[in-house]
């Protein structure tokens, strides 16, 4: 990380660049004003002296907002939050020593598929091909180590030292992301910001993304080849997937399922993409971890269309998912494959949707199968008087705090399996990465899905190891003045490795967690904190924090055994562990 100091959102006027005299805009005004064309608004970034006239100019616009954040990595989970809510992100930092300290955040982004701009201030465009070396490198005179670091982890990628092709090549690199719902490398020479070119207007023509429009013949074929398919099928059902998401394919998805009447589930990384308050939802479809009765709806019908789906060690639980292909239509962003084959190229998502709803009869077998088998959740048994907080209390409490104008945020580990098993009220938000699974993720992500999602406040399920890893940014947090409830769940370890594989190394030194974010508060702002043992505890800092510190950051420490965790997470460890550790094939 490059600069101790996380830069504010705000600088002196003296060092505020005006627009060129000349009616022609700069390059950082140009990148600024585009960012705000396509929805950023809130830009997440480190300060390092490769980006420092960049970080001028943006902060010269006014509809752009510069968020500091405390090193790079919870910048680029930041803007991978912030993509989340709004469709599009961003962060900027250094050259190399702040490129790879963002680098894992970015193959985050690119695992879920969210369009994150990456911009790197990078050296004098006089110093390419000069053989000289530069600090923040590994010492080498060639420059390109970043650049291949990020071409795997990035749709696309500008270096751009040349004016009179950075016009072309930021305009490139910024409509490749928003098409393929990937992140973008570009790179800003740090003596080119402020120079104007007459390629970059003052008022940019508006930013405009063509339409994806299907092969009208290979829909057609498609729809028919699926309905055939469907409706001489018996029990049905749709699942969908986080590619919904991808495809912006939501409304099409809710269509659908109004259409056909078939029973509903959703993915474990698709939660909060299909609606949860419709009549036909049945659960989370997650294999042997499924919600209560809707894996085996799911598994025992004799046609499944899973709609975005994407399938690996994690999803499946191991390898483990009781779906036959034959019986199997696989909806893609712009592919549909029914059962073996045919497979239908270039047909979109939301096309492909919207035309089989009108070729479906109504079937609702499989749903009435549902509600005839299915039982209501247990209630959790009656606690013991002073009894340490039990997971699943904590879980029905917060609950109960959920509706349209909240949102959640579940970090890698048990809050995955805690937080699917929430209900989700209609227009409540849901995230979390499943793909990736990067611990500590969450913490800079809260911060960005809050900065973009202002009319919610964000409910975020941490565990202590995870927080260790990023806690810094909740200096952020309190900075821009967010309202967050944290509830960091401290049960002394990494409790998900413990259930795949366990050792002394996923117990941690415990830390005084709310007097931690105290120290980081000093005062400045407006944060409150509780430590919660009891369930008494726990409704007490509910009521504080949705009341009293209603506009606060709220950060709630919740001590619970290490051994407590979610059911779904015992079967799921232990079915992960099997997979991990399958002997080598014989050769």
């Amino acid at each position: 990380m490059d600069g101790n100091n996380a830069m504010g959102s705000t600088a002196n006027s003296a060092s505020v660049p005006a627009r060129s005299s000349c009616g022609v805009e700069t390059l950082g005004g140009h990148l600024a004003r585009r960012l705000v064309k396509i929805g950023v608004k809130d830009v997440f970034s480190v300060p390092g002296d490769f980006n420092l006239t960049l970080l001028d100019h943006l902060i010269a616009e006014p509809e752009l907002n510069l968020i500091g954040c405390c090193n790079e990595l919870n910048a680029g989970y930041a803007a991978d939050g912030y993509a989340r809510s709004k469709g599009v992100g961003a962060c900027v930092v250094t050259f190399t020593v702040g490129g790879l300290s963002v680098l894992n955040a970015i193959a985050g982004a690119y695992s879920e598929n969210l369009p994150v701009i990456c911009i790197v201030g990078g050296p004098n465009s006089n110093d390419y091909g000069t053989n000289r070396i530069l600090h923040h490198t590994i010492g080498l005179p060639d420059f390109s180590q970043e650049l291949r670091c990020f071409q795997t982890v990035t749709c696309t990628q500008a270096v751009v030292n040349n004016l009179d092709d950075a016009h072309e090549l930021i305009d490139t690199a910024i409509s490749t992301a928003l098409k393929e719902r990937k992140p973008a490398y570009i790179s800003i020479g740090c003596n080119l910001p402020g120079i104007p070119h007459p390629t970059f207007a003052r008022e940019p023509v508006p930013f405009y993304l063509a339409p994806k429009v299907s092969n009208q013949l290979g829909l057609e074929a498609a729809v028919e080849a699926a309905a055939e398919f469907l409706n001489k099928s018996v029990k049905p059902v749709i699942v969908g997937g986080p590619k919904v998401r991808v495809a912006k394919a939501q409304k099409a998805f809710v269509e659908l399922a109004d259409a056909c009447g078939y029973p509903m589930a959703v993915m474990p990384s698709g939660k909060g993409l299909v609606p949860e308050h419709h009549p036909s939802f049945i659960g989370t479809y997650w294999g042997a971890v499924s919600s209560s009765f809707c894996g085996e709806i799911v598994e025992s019908a004799d046609a499944y269309v899973f709609v975005g789906p994407f399938f690996n060690d994690y999803s499946s639980v191991g390898y483990s998912l009781l779906i036959k292909k034959e019986k199997l239509i696989v909806v893609e962003p712009n592919r549909v494959t029914i059962g073996n084959g045919p497979s239908f190229g270039w047909v979109f998502m939301t096309d492909f949707l919207s035309a089989l709803a009108k070729k479906l009869k109504k079937n609702s077998t499989a749903l009435e199968n549902h509600h005839r088998i299915y039982v209501p959740p247990g209630v959790a048994l009656k606690r013991e008087k002073d009894e340490l907080l039990r997971v699943n209390i904590l879980f029905k409490h917060i609950q109960e705090m959920l509706s349209g104008s909240t949102a959640v945020i579940a970090e890698t580990g048990d809050s995955w399996f805690n937080c699917q098993k929430l209900h989700l009220p209609e227009n409540c938000g849901f995230e979390f990465q499943m793909q990736y699974g990067s611990i500590g993720w969450s913490v800079g992500a809260t911060l960005g899905y809050a900065q973009a999602a202002k009319d919610k406040r964000i409910i975020a399920c941490i565990g202590d190891g995870s927080f260790q890893v990023t806690a810094q940014d909740i200096s952020t947090m309190i900075r821009c003045a967010q309202k967050s409830i944290i509830f960091l769940i401290n049960n002394g370890g990494y409790t998900i490795e413990v259930e795949i594989h366990d050792g002394p190394y996923n117990v941690i030194k415990n830390w005084d967690y709310t007097g931690l974010v105290n120290a980081i508060h000093n005062g400045e702002g407006k944060c409150w904190t509780a430590k919660v043992k009891t369930e008494e505890d726990l409704t007490e800092a509910i009521a504080t924090a949705t009341t009293t510190h209603k506009d606060s950051l709220c950060f709630i420490e919740v001590f619970v055994h290490k051994d407590d965790t979610s059911k779904e997470l015992l079967e799921w460890g232990s079915r992960v562990s099997a997979a991990n550790s399958r002997p080598p094939n014989p050769q």
